[in-house]
């Protein structure tokens, strides 16, 4: 099986992807951005991908459910929290006072905001937390911090120079697993519809809502999208946390004819259940 996950060597995608996929017969693709993960799949160079969907602090990782959407035929088979600890890595030599700018990508500049505006120091984004460090360790720069994993420091031979450093020490990323796999599985937990409006009208949401609300789905999250139609028109993600046992399903089915009968496209990009890291306590990772 080929897995596809944000890389290089050292970010947490690839520690989700290692915890995962336990098994003996996996192959790993790295992939520089969120968006070439999901395409690799899309295009069927991968079986599956795992990519940061949502984080406790950052909130949705836009860029994914963006791409997700670009291919028809994606779905979402799988759900994984990790808990992410976040530290200062630099160079040899390196002291905490000295540090002008720190290095990373943009979701775990945002889990410092807090750390990096108390020390006054600039940020500058980079596609992944690996890439940041690696650019910092072959600079031998000691004005400059990277912000990442411990996992990574041990891997690049960099110092850690301050712990824990995320703005809320519960921090963590969910992730989701995708393929192009059917459908199939019934005893899900949780089910992910997208809805585009047909006809943009006052009260939109608050119709859809209630279509859920009416058949006793419940809705544990939901996030808007622009459709790149027109400003200020949005698709929805709803995600539903009841139990998909048969008669869930058929309420899902329900919905999906009643809010096309509205007008509405409807897509459901995923039946699937939520899993935890073993290290789910930890915050030193």
């Amino acid at each position: 099986m080929k897995v596809a996950y944000l890389g290089p060597e050292g970010t947490f995608s690839e520690e989700a992807a290692i915890q995962y996929f336990n098994e003996d017969e996996v192959e790993y693709f790295m992939y520089d951005t969120i968006p070439d993960v999901i395409e690799a799949v899309g295009e069927y160079r991968v079986d599956k991908a795992i990519v940061p969907l949502e984080n406790t602090i950052e909130g949705t990782i836009n860029m994914t459910i963006d791409s997700l959407i670009s291919f028809d035929k994606l779905l979402i088979e799988g759900e994984y929290t990790l808990p992410v600890s976040l530290h200062l890595l630099a160079n040899k030599d390196t002291y905490l006072s000295e540090i002008k700018e720190v290095w990373s990508i943009s979701p775990i500049l945002t889990q410092c905001r807090k750390y990096i505006k108390k020390r006054s120091v600039k940020s500058l984004q980079y596609d992944s937390s690996a890439s940041a460090a690696t650019t910092l360790k072959n600079s031998e720069r000691t004005d400059v911090a990277a912000i990442g994993s411990r996992s990574l420091a041990n891997i690049l031979s960099l110092n850690i120079i301050d712990w824990n450093i995320q703005d809320n020490l519960d921090n963590e990323t969910r992730f989701i697993i995708i393929s192009n796999n059917i459908i199939t599985e019934i005893d899900s937990m949780k089910t992910m519809f997208v809805i585009t409006p047909g006809k943009d009208q006052s009260g939109v949401l608050s119709s859809i809502l209630n279509v859920f609300t009416a058949l006793a789905i419940n809705l544990s999250w939901i996030e808007s999208r622009p459709t790149a139609r027109k400003l200020g028109v949005y698709r929805f993600f709803l995600e539903a946390n009841s139990n998909c046992s048969t008669m869930t399903i058929e309420r899902a089915v329900t919905i999906l004819e009643i809010l096309e009968t509205l007008g509405h496209e409807v897509r459901i990009i995923g039946r699937y259940n939520a899993f935890e890291s073993k290290s789910m306590k930890s915050h030193d990772i």
